[in-house]
């Protein structure tokens, strides 16, 4: 982040943070889903997301050590994307991708 005349303004291409509970069907908004449950996957993993990511050019790193801070007695990690649009469409684009990549799998 940058201050500009007094306001904070985040730079271009800046990391943002996927946790896998903002994709994950089998929690609640309160619990930090911030998909609609027809958008969100279920039980989303951080190698899923980091190839997801890969697959859309967002230039993923992973942080596996990391704790959600509404649960942070689980380690389940988090995703650092590159992004200059809108995160939550990002979240939809990186949850179709796992749901053709698990389809793929699966077939």
């Amino acid at each position: 982040m940058s201050a500009v005349d007094g306001y904070c303004t985040m730079a271009k291409n800046s990391k943002r943070i996927v946790w896998p509970v903002y994709l994950d069907a089998h929690k609640t908004r309160k619990e930090g889903r911030i998909l609609a449950k027809k958008d969100s996957i279920g039980a989303p993993g951080i190698d899923e997301i980091t190839q997801a990511a890969k697959e859309l050019g967002l230039n993923p790193s992973s942080e596996n050590e990391k704790m959600y801070p509404r649960s942070w007695w689980e380690y389940k990690g988090r995703v650092l994307i590159e992004l200059d649009g809108n995160k939550r469409d990002a979240m939809r684009q990186i949850a179709h991708k796992i749901k053709s990549m698990r389809a793929q799998h699966d077939s």
